[in-house]
């Protein structure tokens, strides 16, 4: 099977763009070039539309085994196929949890049955996510697991997390933290700051992130392990990553769209649309966040995606569940309200979500180059759209940025090939 990919812009260097033609052979992209003339199968007009590498996203939760009110494998890469996503890699806080060889295998079965995507399972570094009794990370990382984490709660002791970091040291997986000190959390439900004063909600103090990224680094250091750490969210912590990284320690990062583009001041109202975790923080560290990105102490952006029923928003932020859902809305977020801002070039940000987080876990995607892998996604930057949580393919439609303007959306997205989503206006 030969498709051909025709009328298409590449992104160059300095942001500058150039057409090409794409033809991709047997799941791979055998050539790009200004003309092609050889026979295809299947030729897609691409309309003088972006061709970028398919976007990668290493923290998403899919949900399935256990919640699938919330959501499922198969409508979880629906939505990320949507969003432009070739590539995500699921977190581990199911039922039951992937702690041991089965399960993982369970989940590796299902996702190959229902996933519409490449989806690449993380294991559990606690049996459990108890945070008390390692698994056999050996085991795991035979077995197929990505890398290892607890994600949704932090190991809260030294000696669990060091030990965690020898044995994946030892298999060369990194160790993925959530990172959260219980004991300086208070019943917090949204940021100690200005916001949890006037709406009367407990916070959450920033140190109770920063705290444990600092322990966990010297952890690393002491074990050998790459370490990398979860939604980013304090300009405490990004100190850190940063004194981390010139110290040599093997340490990445991530941050999200919503810390990117929200602080505290967004909560207007008891919206637990608003609440995720870790929360929105103050404006100084929503701006130390892309300040971190811009200067590399932060690797690439991920989105958590985090589906819960609406039902379970309702009550507000003192009873319902931490998280909002991303994989639909964040490249059109990012390009509009940093690349369209100036705040980022397009470059920049089609490295964030694509050989950045590859690169940082040894994948061998997000690159749009002749051999590699045929993930591409098909991106209108001249299209506009108001974002609309009754239209998301995903079943949460827990988001703060319903009824926000957007540019840039993608029309299509291919995964070794194969067309896994293509917008209704786009044939």
């Amino acid at each position: 099977m030969r498709t051909l990919l025709k009328n298409a812009r590449q992104l160059r260097y300095e942001n500058e763009t150039e057409y090409c033609n794409i033809l991709i052979e047997e799941g791979k992209i055998k050539e790009i070039a200004s003309d092609i003339h050889e026979h295809a199968d299947d030729i897609i007009d691409c309309k003088n539309q972006m061709v970028f590498p398919g976007f990668i996203d290493a923290h998403v939760h899919l949900r399935e085994p256990g919640g699938e009110h919330k959501e499922t494998i198969k409508t979880g890469t629906k939505a990320a196929a949507r969003g432009g996503f070739s590539t995500v890699c699921a977190m581990p806080n199911t039922n039951p949890v992937p702690d041991h060889k089965g399960t993982l295998h369970e989940h590796l079965v299902n996702m190959d049955q229902d996933a519409c995507i490449r989806v690449l399972p993380y294991a559990s570094i606690t049996k459990g996510l108890r945070g008390e009794e390692l698994t056999n990370i050996t085991e795991l990382a035979q077995s197929g697991a990505l890398a290892f984490t607890d994600d949704g709660v932090g190991v809260q002791t030294a000696d669990v997390m060091l030990r965690a970091m020898e044995e994946a040291a030892a298999n060369e997986k990194p160790v993925v933290a959530h990172c959260e000190d219980n004991s300086l959390v208070y019943g917090g439900v949204i940021h100690q700051g200005q916001v949890s004063e006037r709406l009367d909600l407990p916070g959450i103090p920033s140190l109770s992130e920063s705290v444990q990224i600092a322990r966990d680094v010297l952890l690393a250091e002491a074990a050998g392990c790459h370490y990398h750490v979860c939604h980013v969210s304090t300009k405490e912590s990004v100190r850190v990553i940063r004194d981390a990284k010139r110290a040599g320690i093997h340490v990445t990062a991530e941050v999200t769209p919503h810390h990117l583009l929200l602080n505290e001041q967004a909560v207007k109202v008891d919206d637990a649309n608003f609440k995720m975790n870790p929360p929105l923080r103050s404006k100084a560290d929503q701006k130390a966040l892309l300040d971190g990105l811009l200067d590399g102490t932060i690797d690439f952006i991920a989105t958590d995606h985090a589906p819960h029923t609406e039902a379970e928003k309702v009550p507000g932020f003192r009873q319902a569940p931490f998280g909002i859902v991303g994989l639909e809305t964040a490249f059109p977020l990012l390009y509009t309200y940093l690349v369209q801002t100036e705040k980022v070039t397009l470059e920049q940000l089609i490295g964030w979500l694509t050989v950045k987080p590859a690169n940082t876990f040894r994948l061998p995607y997000g690159v749009l180059q002749e051999g590699a892998a045929a993930d591409l996604t098909i991106v209108n930057l001249d299209k506009t759209i108001v974002l609309d949580k009754n239209t998301f393919y995903s079943k949460g439609k827990n988001t703060p940025f319903h009824g926000w303007r957007v540019q840039g959306i993608p029309e299509a997205t291919i995964v070794d090939g194969k067309i896994v989503y293509k917008e209704d206006s786009y044939d």
